[in-house]
């Protein structure tokens, strides 16, 4: 292998080629591309081609280049959670708030019940969670990363199936942004609050307040003139991309800065930008590259660090079960029983709690964080990353089954 910017090069042929080869068979067997991905970007770590392969794997992948694709999967995320952020619509809020709300606070109060029975078991088995880790740092991470949902991939899913102004889709894409929402602060808090500096804690939390503040009223107000920039010019100019990247930058390092993650950042910003034809047409350029080049970067980076055959080892694979058993009841069922009592049929109720339980690549980047930060260890994370494609893996078959049925389909409009 070639050093440098050379092996990068060559790492990204392969991750790009075992990802479209593995998104198109996801595609074969009902899933989205999204999940192949995921699944490739394990299959390229020591789960199997580290099994199979172990000089190979570790030449392609040495740890003095994984700097590299580290750095394109920050990137990567950090760019497509602004595209998350630029399709972000807050106006979906006022047409079902009642039973949105509701579900959502079904699919965040649950879920931190289970963390609490599951907190003090996990740690307990000792090897999981950081020395330091208190009880309730503990369950605030499991109620953030069981409590998340797969927003953007349900965006998708709601679209694709014609959805995207019936009830359903109004419902399920309000609940979810309000969950995410929830869970990205209860995580920022948890980041904030790790590490038993109290300095830093005031310094992320105070920081994380003004620069809301200043991104939603200054920023979101002065931003509207890149729509007008845009409409007088009728492209995207260099100057005017100049800007956007210069925002983006500095949103992105800001976040990291003041100690939360760039991820923040990037999304806050996308929230913030003009609704119009300058975010159809940075939607339309940058999820290309984004969704193609970038993010199976990330999948990659997570999977290098995923090993599910030490689930084969000791109790590990009761833990993983009884995880996945945990988080979709705490999603799945609660939600279903929250859109029940707001006077939802039971085919819409079903759809949601189905919908709900996908948590896909919003889990793996909180996974990521957390374990960049110290706060999970590697079996861990790998167990997490397991109910994660567990969990996502069974929305969409579940829900093409559902829809084929006319008399369900009836009573989701």
């Amino acid at each position: 292998m070639p050093a440098g910017v050379s092996a990068f090069f060559i790492q990204l042929l392969v991750i790009l080629a075992v990802a479209r080869i593995v998104g198109w068979l996801a595609i074969q067997i009902g899933q989205p591309r999204v999940v192949g991905e995921m699944i490739a970007g394990i299959l390229l770590g020591p789960t199997l081609f580290g099994a199979l392969a172990p000089e190979l794997q570790q030449q392609l992948f040495s740890a003095d280049q994984r700097p590299f694709l580290s750095f394109g999967a920050q990137v990567g995320i950090g760019l497509y959670m602004f595209l998350v952020g630029l399709e972000f619509d807050t106006s979906m809020f006022k047409s079902r708030a009642r039973s949105a709300v509701a579900i959502s606070a079904s699919g965040i109060v649950v879920p931190f019940v289970m963390a609490c029975l599951l907190a003090s078991w996990l740690l307990s088995y000792g090897g999981l969670f950081a020395d330091n880790l208190s009880w309730a740092e503990a369950t605030l991470f499991l109620g953030a990363s069981i409590s998340i949902t797969a927003f953007p991939m349900l965006a998708r899913v709601i679209q694709e199936q014609g959805l995207a102004n019936s009830k359903l889709g109004t419902l399920v894409l309000a609940a979810g942004a309000i969950d995410d929402v929830a869970a990205w602060c209860l995580m920022a808090l948890l980041l904030a609050s790790f590490g038993g500096d109290g300095s830093l804690f005031y310094k992320a939390v105070i920081g994380a307040v003004v620069f809301a503040f200043i991104m939603l009223k200054w920023v979101r107000q002065h931003a509207a003139q890149l729509e007008s920039w845009y409409q007088r010019e009728q492209r995207i100019s260099p100057r005017l991309f100049l800007v956007i990247l210069v925002l983006w930058v500095v949103s992105v390092s800001t976040t990291e800065w003041i100690g939360l993650h760039a991820v923040f950042g990037g999304f806050l910003l996308g929230v913030v930008m003009p609704r119009g034809l300058l975010a159809e047409h940075l939607i339309k350029r940058l999820q290309p590259l984004v969704l193609i080049g970038l993010v199976p970067l990330f999948f990659t980076v997570s999977g290098l660090k995923t090993d599910l055959s030490v689930l084969a080892q000791g109790t590990l694979w009761q833990i993983a079960l009884a995880v996945i058993t945990a988080s979709i009841f705490a999603k799945a069922v609660a939600c279903y029983l929250a859109a029940r009592f707001c006077g939802e049929n039971h085919p819409m109720a079903l759809a949601v709690g189905i919908l709900m339980n996908a948590r896909g690549m919003m889990e793996l980047i909180l996974l990521n964080i957390a374990l960049q930060n110290g706060v999970i260890k590697a079996d861990l994370f790998s167990v997490l990353v397991l109910m994660t494609i567990v969990t996502t893996m069974m929305a969409t078959p579940l829900f093409n089954y559902l829809q084929r049925r006319t008399s369900f389909r009836s009573q989701l409009d």
